[in-house]
């Protein structure tokens, strides 16, 4: 039996905070992803560092910041495909990867400071589904947020995982996630909806036991849009192809799963259909 995490946490500890692309060409992803989800794409300029573009709803300097994008590093160049990784907030990046490591699973990228923005580290599970951990430096004037629902927000966080409750019972040590309830998928297993903040009613996302067919455990991340059938005419008018969907899911919503013209796997959301 996994041993447990037990301490005090923040009510933000264990909440999505960001999600980020790295990809093979900014210029055309950027452009898929406004056209598609409606984002405004705004390059940052940091010194000393590479091109780092911001996702935003809206322009000016309170706007929301819903995630970033970035050339591959050369030292990952053609060794991976173009890929979305959610960051997860945490009271401490130093304690939390030392929790990571203590419950058998492994820091990817050592903790770094990003100046002015906070501290990270990449990690993965046990079984190697990779996410961030992040505690971010308070901004002196925060932007506007959005809702869960809102058009081009995060809407929901999925684990295909290499098991479904030891997962959980790992996430729930470390972010300190709980149960919200559980959907029978059948033949498939469980679907277990968590929440952060170990209060049931603010879910965040849904894991289970990967199929067979997947090849490996990972994130999935859902961006909110309002209509999907009119999302999917924009994906494929970008350039970018439908993997599974549109279907629609227990609650009412509408989903469908593509991948972007560079190859990276995404997700949308909507309330309806059409």
């Amino acid at each position: 039996m996994l041993q447990t995490v037990s301490k005090s946490r923040s009510d933000t500890h264990g909440k999505f905070i960001w999600c980020e692309l790295i990809t093979s060409d900014t210029s055309a992803a950027g452009k898929f992803y406004a056209s598609v989800i409606g984002w405004n794409v705004r390059e940052l300029g940091m010194a000393d560092m590479p091109s780092y573009f911001l996702f935003e709803m809206g322009e000016g300097d309170n706007c929301p910041g819903i995630g970033g994008m970035m050339h591959f590093p050369p030292e990952l160049e053609g060794k991976m495909p173009p890929n979305w990784t959610g960051y997860v907030a945490v009271d401490d990046v130093d304690e939390t990867a030392r929790d990571f490591v203590s419950l058998g699973g492994r820091i990817q990228r050592d903790r770094e400071d990003i100046p002015g923005v906070g501290r990270f580290a990449v990690v993965a599970d046990p079984h190697g589904a990779v996410l961030c951990i992040m505690t971010p430096i308070p901004p002196a004037n925060p932007p506007r947020q959005l809702g869960p629902a809102d058009p081009g927000n995060l809407g929901w966080c999925e684990l295909m995982a290499g098991n479904g409750e030891e997962a959980f019972e790992f996430y729930g040590s470390v972010f300190g996630w709980a149960k919200d309830h559980d959907m029978d998928m059948g033949e498939r297993g469980v679907y277990r909806i968590f929440a952060y903040d170990g209060h049931p009613g603010r879910a965040i996302g849904g894991m289970m036991t990967k199929p067979d067919t997947e090849p490996a455990p990972c994130w999935s991340y859902y961006f909110n849009v309002a209509a999907i059938d009119a999302a999917i005419e924009r994906i494929t008018a970008g350039g970018g192809s439908v993997v599974f969907g549109p279907m629609q899911v227990p609650g009412g919503s509408w989903i469908v799963q593509a991948t972007d013209p560079q190859g990276a796997f995404f997700c949308l959301v909507a309330p309806k259909r059409s």
